[in-house]
C-alpha cells in the first residue's frame, strides 16, 4: 500500500497494466522482418498451437474461456505484463546467443522501464524519499569494463527498482516520479557506488487477467527481490540485466523465469548496510 495525503491507496492490475500499456504505445516500433520470414514464422505458430489443440482435445468451452481471457487482457492493459513475465526471458536468451557475446548476461527489461531518469554521480545516492532511507540501505558498487578488463570511463548505468513495498514508481500512486531511478555515470576507471534501499521481494499485478492465468494453474505471482539496469557506453553493446540476492524469495521459483547463477550478487552484511559488487562487462558492438 501506499500513501497519499493520508489516505492508503492500492495500486491495482488495471492501472499498473494500462500505464505500462501507454508507455509502450507511446513508443512505436517497427521491424525489416520480410514477408518470407513472417509467413515462416506464423505458420510454426498457428502450427504449434494446433498441435497443443489437438494433443489435449480442448472444448469449446475452453476455447470460449481463452477467447475471453485474451479480451480481458487486452482491456486491462495487460499484454505487455503477460509477455513479459512469460515470453520475454526466451527472446532475450535467444538474442543474446546468436550474437556469441561473451560479457555480462542480460534478462528481461520488465514492463516499468522509463528513460531519461536523473544523472548521478559515480559515487552518489539514489533518488529516496524518507521512508525509503530508514529501510536497509543496499550499497551496491563496482566496475564497468570492455571484455580485456579496461575500465570504461563515463558509461552509463540505468538503475531502477520498487520500494519495500514492491511497488515502482510511475506505475502507483503516490511515489515521487523519480523515486528510486538513476543514470549513474561511472568515473574515469568505469568504477561506480551508489546507495540505495534493500529491495523485496514482490507480486506482479495479479487482481487482473495474467493473476487468473497464474491462478488457473495453481502458480504465484512473486518476483524475487532484483535490481534493474541498463548498462551502456558508445561502441558497446547495451546490456539490459537484473541483478538477484543469493538466498532470496523466489530466486528459486520466480514467476518470470528470469533468474540465471551468472546474475546472482552475494550480500554482504556490514554495519552500514549491505554491500553488493558486481562488475559489468561489455562486449563491442557488432
Amino acid at each position: 500500500m501506499t500513501s497519499v495525503e493520508n489516505q492508503t491507496v492500492d495500486p491495482t492490475a488495471h492501472d499498473s497494466g494500462n500505464k505500462a500499456t501507454e508507455k509502450f504505445k507511446a513508443n512505436r516500433v517497427s521491424s525489416d522482418t520480410s514477408k518470407e520470414r513472417a509467413n515462416a514464422i506464423y505458420t510454426d505458430l498457428l502450427a504449434a498451437i494446433a498441435e497443443v489443440a489437438h494433443k489435449h482435445e480442448i472444448t469449446y468451452e475452453e476455447y470460449a474461456v481463452l477467447k475471453q481471457w485474451m479480451i480481458d487482457v487486452g482491456e486491462y492493459g495487460e499484454w505487455p505484463l503477460w509477455l513479459d513475465v512469460f515470453v520475454e526471458h526466451e527472446i532475450e536468451e535467444i538474442n543474446y546467443n546468436r550474437h556469441d557475446y561473451t560479457g555480462t548476461k542480460g534478462s528481461i527489461e520488465g514492463p516499468y522501464y522509463v528513460e531519461n531518469s536523473p544523472k548521478l554521480p559515480w559515487d552518489g545516492e539514489m533518488p529516496m524519499r524518507d521512508k525509503d532511507k530508514a529501510c536497509t540501505p543496499l550499497i551496491f558498487e563496482g566496475q564497468v569494463t570492455d571484455l580485456d578488463g579496461n575500465g570504461l570511463g563515463g558509461a552509463e548505468i540505468e538503475l531502477w527498482h520498487a520500494d519495500e513495498d514492491g511497488f515502482y514508481s510511475q506505475f502507483a500512486p503516490g511515489i515521487p516520479e523519480w523515486n528510486l531511478r538513476g543514470t549513474i555515470v561511472t568515473d574515469e576507471e568505469g568504477r561506480y557506488k551508489i546507495k540505495t534501499l534493500q529491495p523485496a521481494p514482490y507480486q506482479i499485478p495479479h487482481d487482473g487477467p495474467t493473476g487468473w492465468f497464474i491462478e488457473s494453474y495453481g502458480g504465484h505471482p512473486w518476483r524475487p527481490a532484483h535490481l534493474h539496469l541498463r548498462v551502456s557506453h558508445p561502441g558497446y553493446r547495451t546490456i539490459t540485466t537484473q541483478l538477484y540476492f543469493e538466498g532470496g524469495d523466489y530466486v528459486e521459483n520466480d514467476v518470470a523465469t528470469a533468474v540465471k547463477p551468472e546474475l546472482v550478487l552475494h550480500p554482504e552484511a556490514t554495519g552500514d548496510g549491505n554491500h553488493v559488487h558486481y562488475p559489468f562487462v561489455l562486449d563491442k558492438e557488432n
